[in-house]
């Protein structure tokens, strides 16, 4: 069972845990491939003979090591080809979560001003493959939790913030990362060519909403925020109960909600002000 709290999914842990039949030789590979990282951090470049000393492995374990990090751009040989340094994928890595971090520090004032003014729950969602992931949340006055969802995935077809981080893929990005599209309730979209049609809805108002679609009683309206390059990279939204987000408040907490969501893409240097 999935449980929305301000716009966020608590998974019941379906993820699981790795099965037994990997077990701690799974685990060990991988504190080993962190070590030969962490090693090449420190040392700047080394041959496999090297690292499998420093690692105190087999020479064979250590190149396939190596050799997986490598397929992955997280190391790459020297110009003499008898060397390893860390490769520029992890400078991918590091700018990915640099960027979240912008967007969590540029957005924390303004999600807190955003929560004030409507006394409802204020949340930041980026892309996160198949799902949308929770970066920042602020409680308004009238939430009734007071727990921080921070770090949980959303499905992306029934959820506001979702729809958002969906509307400005190119068409086959959006193939890709939607799968199948489950019902959580008699309201949520579960037909692609319905949901296209809304995320198109989506792309021509600015917004997104969704109504009972993730849980009874939960309402949510997100909208983008970009990059200086105009690239929807995040998506501010405020949730509440049904009740309180009724047909005749819904539109002015729209209208608060992508004037705050506009103003983080400007620090991010997006647009003219």
């Amino acid at each position: 069972m999935r449980h929305e709290v301000y716009g966020c999914v608590m998974s019941n842990g379906s993820g699981g845990a790795t099965n037994g039949s990997h077990g701690a030789g799974a685990v060990q590979s991988v504190d080993r491939a962190l070590s030969i990282l962490e090693t090449l951090a420190r040392s700047g470049e080394l041959g496999v003979t090297e690292l499998a000393q420093r690692l105190d492995v087999h020479k064979s374990t250590a190149f396939r090591l190596v050799a997986t990090l490598e397929g992955h751009g997280l190391v790459e040989q020297t110009e003499d080809r008898g060397k390893y340094r860390l490769g520029v994928g992890l400078l991918r890595l590091a700018g990915a979560t640099t960027a979240r971090l912008d967007v969590v520090q540029e957005a924390r004032s303004i999600c807190r001003k955003l929560a004030a003014d409507t006394n409802e729950t204020v949340n930041i969602a980026v892309l996160a493959d198949h799902s949308a992931l929770y970066l920042d949340q602020v409680a308004g006055s009238s939430a009734l939790q007071s727990h921080n969802w921070v770090g949980q995935h959303i499905p992306l077809h029934a959820t506001s913030n979702g729809k958002v981080l969906l509307s400005w893929l190119e068409p086959e990005e959006q193939t890709r990362v939607l799968g199948a599209l489950p019902a959580y309730t008699t309201l949520t979209i579960t037909k692609k060519g319905e949901l296209r049609k809304e995320l198109e809805k989506v792309r021509e108002t600015g917004y997104a909403l969704a109504v009972d679609e993730l849980e009874v009683g939960l309402t949510a309206v997100a909208a983008p925020i970009r990059n200086a390059h105009g690239d929807v990279i995040a998506s501010m939204s405020v949730s509440g109960p049904t009740f309180r987000l009724d047909e005749e408040r819904l539109p002015r907490v729209i209208d608060l909600l992508v004037e705050a969501a506009v103003e983080v893409s400007h620090r991010l240097g997006w647009g003219h002000r």
